[in-house]
């Protein structure tokens, strides 16, 4: 059987478990395929497909270069920067046991032979992580592409690449290092390996399903929460097996135990005693609501304000597409999880990027429609008058271009990179033995650390570990409360004081005298942003300097 027998095979099995009327909403599938046999269109292979995703990502993680959120570095590279080097922080998530080693290790490996070639130098240090998570977010879109290509076509698949390529938060999220990312790409493969589980070969099928099973318990390792997703996927056809008490006891029991033992036994021997990360993340979480300290969202805010910014101008395509394809298999998907994820108090954009490639996907189907019109064999096309109207498809592709790669480079160039600019240029200062020691006199987590700096100097930062009792307030609380105060307090208690200060220009008015009465002075000051997200506007990074005898 060739792959588009197979594929179609699939298309047509999908339809049938979701009791559809396949020939009313299979004809555009089979239409457009044939139509483009017809024509002579260049059909895209998978290796073309990588190639261009592989070239296309690893531009986007250059062009990535601001500060979104704290665990890109400090739950990631700042970790696998200790392992290799010896020296970084470990935040408190660390000491209790809510993390995996597992994705810090890619970046350890990654570290370990910049290290060997002599390349750990301050630029490699910090454009070297995005582009490796390039190659895991290139793997993604060709899932991507694959899974659209398996449920629909080939035509659908080109304009879900499309969607996935342009979307905004697509762009400026996925070569970040969060394991979010990895999440995503991972979550991509599974889905296509079990729903290709439904082939009419029982051999593939079996094979197919467990190296799925295998690709879902290793996204669990990386990200205890993608048992979310898992779960509305597993459950769905675990109903509709024969054979349940089989598939439990000789497919999932054996691979999940496996994936559980072999990433316990790598926490065991990183963390230097035997730590259960699943059952540690689940407490924190979920049974006693930890991340709520961080902030807390709206039960509605992932439907009402989250996913749809994350969607932007793509979401009205998503929502067509969903409607018109009546795939509610996959398409409930994102309403489980983000349901699911709405129960909890602390929400934020990143949790839910897993299921932003499948919205991006029904966008790409209803772009598909939209261009079937356009789609004719060349006679016609001999006869057809010339007409200078742009057709809709055209239109709908320079909307979406319009609104979301302007956002995408502003977000991704310009807005919150006085964070990263401060660090790389402290890196190339304490290359030229100008940096002695730095204090971070701002919201703790507010630049990235030892990952970027990459010198084993003293540095500080002000501490926010959540306590137990909820009224307590950290240091970075007390500070953001009164800056000047807190700072005079830390200074008349101090006998060395760092050679730099690192401030956002939010609380400079409050510190600028007392800084020069200790002979600190301006030594640079870089843009950030130039509108205010949680706090006060920081429209700037400074540092402060005094002179190094």
């Amino acid at each position: 059987m060739s792959s588009h027998e197979n594929s179609a095979s699939l298309r047509r099995r999908f339809h049938n478990e979701e009791g559809e009327d396949v020939k009313s909403e299979t004809t555009f599938s089979n239409s457009s395929s044939s139509a483009s046999t017809k024509v002579g269109v260049l059909r895209w292979s998978e290796k073309r497909v990588w190639t261009f995703a592989l070239a296309f990502r690893a531009a986007n993680a250059l062009l990535v270069q601001t500060y979104f959120n704290p665990d890109e570095h400090w739950q990631s590279l700042e970790v696998a920067h200790r392992i290799v080097f010896g020296y970084g922080h470990l935040t408190w998530e660390w000491k209790e046991g809510i993390r995996s080693y597992l994705h810090p290790l890619l970046f350890a490996l990654l570290y370990k032979i910049l290290a060997f070639l002599h390349l750990d130098k301050p630029l490699f240090m910090a454009k070297a992580p995005r582009l490796f998570q390039s190659l895991f977010a290139s793997i993604g879109d060709l899932y991507m592409y694959k899974l659209s290509k398996m449920i629909f076509d080939e035509q659908v698949a080109k304009w879900a690449l499309f969607s996935q390529f342009t979307n905004w938060f697509m762009f400026f999220c996925i070569t970040r290092t969060f394991s979010n990312s990895l999440e995503t790409m991972l979550t991509l493969m599974g889905i296509f390996y079990w729903f290709s589980s439904n082939s009419s070969s029982k051999k593939f099928s079996i094979s197919s399903r467990m190296l799925g099973l295998f690709i879902a318990a290793l996204t669990c390792a990386v990200r205890p929460t993608s048992a979310i997703t898992w779960q509305y996927i597993g459950l769905l056809d675990l109903f509709k097996m024969q054979s349940r008490f089989h598939f439990l006891l000789f497919e999932v029991l054996p691979i999940g135990s496996l994936v559980l033992a072999l990433s316990s036994l790598l926490d065991w021997w990183m963390y230097d005693s035997f730590v259960l990360v699943p059952l540690n993340f689940l407490k924190f979480n979920f049974l006693s609501s930890g991340g709520d300290y961080y902030g807390t969202h709206p039960w509605h805010w992932y439907f009402t304000q989250g996913f749809p910014s994350m969607l932007l101008t793509f979401l009205p395509y998503s929502l067509i597409g969903i409607f018109r394809s009546k795939e509610r298999r996959i398409s409930g998907l994102i309403a489980w999880v983000l349901g699911v994820y709405s129960f909890l108090g602390h929400k934020e954009f990143r949790f839910v990027l897993p299921v932003l490639p499948i919205a991006l996907m029904f966008s790409g189907y209803c772009l598909a429609v939209i261009a079937k019109p356009d789609r004719s064999g060349t006679e016609s096309k001999k006869f057809k008058p010339a007409t200078k109207c742009p057709s809709n498809v055209q239109l709908a592709v320079l909307f979406l271009l319009v609104t979301n790669v302007p956002m995408a480079l502003y977000m991704s160039l310009i807005h919150q990179r006085g964070s990263e600019d401060v660090m790389i240029h402290l890196s190339k200062e304490a290359s030229k033995q100008g940096v002695k020691s730095v204090l971070f006199l701002m919201p703790c987590h507010s630049t990235p650390y030892y990952s970027t700096l990459h010198h084993d100097l003293p540095m500080q930062f002000l501490d926010c570990t959540p306590s137990s009792n909820r009224t307590t307030l950290a240091e970075s609380d007390f500070f953001l409360m009164d800056p000047h105060a807190f700072a005079l307090s830390m200074f008349k208690n101090s006998t060395i004081f760092p050679s730099h200060i690192v401030l956002f220009s939010s609380e400079e008015p409050y510190l600028r005298e007392l800084l020069i009465s200790y002979s600190f002075t301006e030594v640079r000051r870089f843009f950030h942003a130039h509108f205010k997200v949680d706090r006060d506007l920081q429209a700037s990074v400074v540092v402060y300097s005094q002179a190094i005898s």
